[in-house]
């Protein structure tokens, strides 16, 4: 690991890495592992939306983490129509990916352009 990204002190992962090495690796190399158990329901019941999650950091690490980005795809999935790439090639990918992101962008920089009076 570089110097400049300093020492890792815990290691947050999603189920897919949950296992006893990956757990023993962590010990060994003196870092706490935060690692999901098994995957959570999309619709859990109301009741268990509200629960008190006091008793563990952890899970709330990993609700934290996977919070962020995953609204912006699902948006460009859904209202934006794109579900696969039409070029072929790395760079033709990216050149269309950017495309995307740029009318993200535009559609989101417009929605909040309404919520301000432009002098």
């Amino acid at each position: 690991m570089p110097e400049a990204l300093g020492d890792a002190g815990h290691l947050l992962a999603d189920a897919g890495y949950f296992s006893a090495d990956n757990a023993k690796a962590c010990e060994k190399a003196g870092i706490e592992p935060v690692i999901a158990m098994g995957r959570q329901p999309h619709h859990p019941p109301l009741s268990e939306r509200f629960a008190s999650t006091e008793d563990a950091g952890g899970p709330s690490a990993l609700r934290l983490a996977q919070a962020d980005p995953e609204p912006v795809f699902g948006i460009i999935k859904s209202v934006l129509g794109f579900r696969q790439f039409s070029l072929r090639g790395l760079d033709n990918a990216r050149g269309e990916w950017s495309l995307i992101t740029m009318s993200w962008n535009l559609n989101r920089m417009s929605a909040l352009a309404a919520n301000y009076r432009i002098v």
